[in-house]
């Protein structure tokens, strides 16, 4: 090798060494500049999981989608609430594009239930200090005991030990609802890498856990007591969306609450299922009153729109079709009343009806999805009010005296106008009538009427 280009040789090995921190330098700003903070959004999931819930959260999930933010944070406190809404949520979160993290907050709240599958199906899982989860057993249609350790009644005599101990179908169902839930919610800790042993427990068992021993269980990952911490922990964790594997990047991100929408709000109270019965029932009820005085238009319009408000907030909730078969058989025998008295047999008949479909309406053993008594006990009274009145003014139009056709003159009082030779006319109820009676009569007399025959009335 010459001199001149081993010169050169040196030289670019010399400038390379030179150039070599300055690369370094703009890889990391290049990687600085990728994981830069962006948006997350929050949205605060409170009270009972139902169709206004799975509504809220699917909208927060798109419009995390759409402004492309780094996580969505829900941001949750619930007692549980419908298996259906439940699954819908999880569907949701499972299909999300953006990381989605669970956040049970404020303290003294908690995720029991339905919450707890939904913890388990975000990304992120976090508690604040002072809250609990777990306790998601499914609640048994008839309220007895736990699935899987169920009370075994008295023999009946005759009865074989066999069939003393095999499970009713009560106890069938229940067994199979809570292998369901157990299946799903180990599912959902595979996929995310946490505690799927004390999950079934807490399907299983109902098992509950404080911020403190679920994260020293693997049930969560982070305990924070605000979203600024949390969202500090959660940077540079990688979590598994739709779309595979991302690395966070939320330290310092803008939040941006995300607040339900107009439908949503609308829903979650038409959803309610003491105001859908309600609905429901001033919608039945307008439209017999538009039925019985055609014309009014006011009580029909109100009453339609009530009517199909309640019925799509009740086609929201898990039915059952014997109590809406009830309701609408009560409704029926009521309006017949309403229309066809049968001195109160088939309004009382309906009322009685109505009073066992509404008990029986939501199949669901959530206090937040079952009709008060106190709204059922107060509709059947107003509707007894209702017969009631109605059998009365029956009664009374029966007693009073008939006041039109030839009836209505028996008996009535009228003055003579012209008389002579047994007959001329009479006033009697403003008009002119042609009369026959006793020759004596003088104009100006009070007589009493007989009958009517034909056009002439007979008076005495």
């Amino acid at each position: 090798m010459t001199t001149t280009p081993r010169l050169l040789f040196f030289m670019t090995l010399a400038l390379m060494g030179a150039l070599l921190p300055f690369a370094g330098l703009m890889a990391e700003q290049t990687q600085e500049a990728e994981r830069e903070p962006g948006l997350v959004l929050v949205s605060t999931i409170k009270g009972a999981i139902g169709p206004a819930t799975s509504r809220q959260i699917e909208a927060a999930i798109a419009k995390a989608e759409e402004r492309r933010a780094e996580a969505l944070v829900l941001r949750i406190d619930t007692p549980g609430g419908l298996v259906t809404s439940t699954r819908d949520i999880v569907s949701a979160i499972l299909a999300s594009d953006v990381p989605v993290a669970g956040y049970v907050w404020p303290s003294g709240g908690h995720a029991a239930s339905a919450g707890t599958f939904i913890i388990y199906a975000t990304g992120i899982a976090a508690m604040a200090p002072g809250t609990n989860i777990g306790a998601a057993t499914p609640v048994t249609m008839g309220g007895g005991g736990m699935p899987g350790t169920p009370q075994q009644p008295p023999a009946r005599p005759g009865q074989t030990e066999g069939e003393r101990t095999s499970p009713s179908n009560e106890e069938a169902m229940s067994k199979k609802a809570t292998n369901d839930a157990a299946a799903l919610i180990k599912s959902l800790a595979e996929t995310h890498g946490r505690n799927a042993e004390w999950a079934e427990e807490a399907v299983r068992e109902g098992a509950s856990l404080s911020a403190r021993e679920a994260l020293e269980k693997g049930v969560v990952e982070i305990v924070a007591s605000d979203i600024d911490s949390l969202l500090t922990q959660m940077d540079g964790r990688e979590v598994v969306t739709a779309s595979g594997r991302k690395i966070l990047a939320t330290a310092g991100a803008e939040v941006e609450h995300v607040e339900p929408g107009f439908m949503v709000e609308l829903l979650a109270l038409i959803s309610n299922p003491n105001v859908a019965f309600l609905l429901m029932m001033i919608g039945v009820y307008g439209i017999i009153f538009e039925l019985s005085n055609p014309g009014s238009f006011g009580p029909g319009i109100l009453g339609a729109i009530c009517l199909l408000l309640g019925l799509y907030a009740l086609n929201q909730l898990p039915l059952d079709y014997a109590g809406i078969a009830l309701i609408v058989l009560g409704l029926t025998l009521m309006a017949v009343e309403a229309f066809t008295p049968s001195f109160g047999v088939a309004g009382f008949g309906g009322l009685v009806a109505f009073v066992f479909g509404a008990a029986m309406l939501v199949d669901s053993e959530n206090p937040d999805f079952q009709i008060s008594w106190w709204t059922i006990m107060a509709t059947a009274i107003a509707s007894a009010a209702v017969l009631i009145l109605l059998l009365g003014y029956m009664l009374r139009a029966m007693r009073r005296p008939v006041a039109t056709g030839a009836e209505e003159f028996a008996g009535a009082e009228a003055r003579v106008l012209e008389w002579a030779h047994g007959e001329g006319y009479v006033h009697i109820h403003g008009e002119r009538w042609h009369a026959r009676g006793p020759a004596e009569l003088a104009p100006h007399s009070t007589v009493r009427v007989e009958k009517l025959d034909g056009l002439t009335l007979i008076v005495r």
